[in-house]
Order: structure tokens, then C-alpha cells, then sequence
């Protein structure tokens, strides 16, 4: 049974009165719910705006008719919280929205690992730092498409469903997303030391 049929049974279990069943979505999505609202209104507040999109998502789970994945639907409403959150708190998004692995995920600095020159080293923490910025400084459409695939790995299709646009949207959210943060760090990568031949 495929992940996406033992959520359908869950949420006609929640849907039946079961309120043990929403439990069992909870706690299988509750670390990804918090990783992604983290990304988008930072540590101090994402335990609360989490908990709100599972309680969003509870209460209008009888509205659930299951055309999208699950999960697509539940990182709608938390992505939808979390711009609310925003809104109202009259915030930006927190710089750290990405964490030291994640950064690897651009491919810029994977040549670096081999080089362990403590100015290789600062050189890999700055590209590290400059990609999490420059993801901070985006719109909250393309970071958002953004960190849905390269950080969560959703497919194009289910960002789409997730941000409720075609999917050639998406490519073009991502693409301009990329291009903004390759372009952020190239002055970085004109200091990437060769690496050394076999």
C-alpha cells in the first residue's frame, strides 16, 4: 500500500470521527511541517505556526475530497500560515532559512569538500551564508517554490499543486530563483581554490 492510500484511509478514519488517526498524520508530518515553516518565519516562531496549521488542518479536514495528495494539501495550509503569521506579526522572513547542509543541495560548494584549507573552509561557510540570504531576499513566491523542491524535493507537480499555479509557473519560479542565487554568490566562486589533480 503506496504512501498516499494509508493517508487517504487516515484522513477517512479523521473524517469518520477518529481523532486518533489525525495523531498518526501529525506525528508523520509533523518534522516536515516544521522544517518548512521554519524556513519561512524562523525558529522563534514555527512551534506555534506549526501547531496552527495542524490545528487549520483538523478543522477543515471534512473539506479534505482527497484530488490532491494529502501532504500537498497540508503544506498548502502550512505555507498559508505561515504568510499569515507574516502578515500579521507586519514581519520579513528570517535570514537562516536554509541549514549548513541544505546549502550543499546548489551543487556550488561540493567541489570544496576535499579542500580543507581553513580559507577554503571560511570561503565554504560565506557561499553558505550568501546562498541563505539571497534565498531570505527573494519573493515569497520563488523562495517559496524554491525551498519546496531543493529543500523539501517536492516534484514540479506537486509544488503546482502546493502553490495552486501551472506547473510552468513553478519552472519559471524556480528558474528565476536559481539564476538570483547563482548570481548572489559568483563573486564568492571567483575565489574557489583548483582542486588539486590526482
Amino acid at each position: 500500500m503506496s504512501d498516499d492510500q494509508i493517508d487517504q484511509q487516515l484522513v477517512a478514519k479523521v473524517q469518520a470521527g477518529d481523532k486518533r488517526a489525525f495523531d498518526v498524520l501529525v506525528r508523520k508530518y509533523q518534522n516536515k511541517v516544521i522544517q518548512l515553516v521554519t524556513r519561512l518565519v524562523g525558529d522563534a516562531d514555527s512551534m506555534d505556526v506549526a501547531q496552527e496549521s495542524f490545528i487549520k488542518a483538523y478543522r477543515a479536514i471534512n473539506g479534505f475530497r482527497g484530488q490532491s495528495a494529502f501532504y500537498t494539501w497540508l503544506y498548502r495550509i502550512a505555507i498559508n500560515t505561515s504568510k499569515n503569521h507574516l502578515v500579521s506579526r507586519n514581519r520579513r522572513p528570517a535570514l537562516q532559512d536554509i541549514d549548513v547542509q541544505d546549502a550543499e543541495l546548489y551543487g556550488h560548494t561540493e567541489h570544496l569538500s576535499d579542500v580543507d584549507t581553513p580559507e577554503a573552509q571560511l570561503l565554504t561557510e560565506e557561499i553558505k551564508s550568501q546562498v541563505a540570504e539571497s534565498i531570505a531576499k527573494l519573493p515569497a513566491d520563488l523562495r517559496q517554490a524554491v525551498t519546496l523542491r531543493e529543500l523539501e524535493g517536492l516534484s514540479y507537480e506537486e509544488i503546482a499543486e502546493v502553490m495552486d499555479c501551472p506547473i510552468g509557473t513553478v519552472r519559471s519560479r524556480i528558474f528565476r530563483a536559481r539564476a538570483a542565487i547563482d548570481a548572489a554568490i559568483a563573486p564568492l566562486l571567483d575565489h574557489v581554490p583548483e582542486r588539486s589533480q590526482p
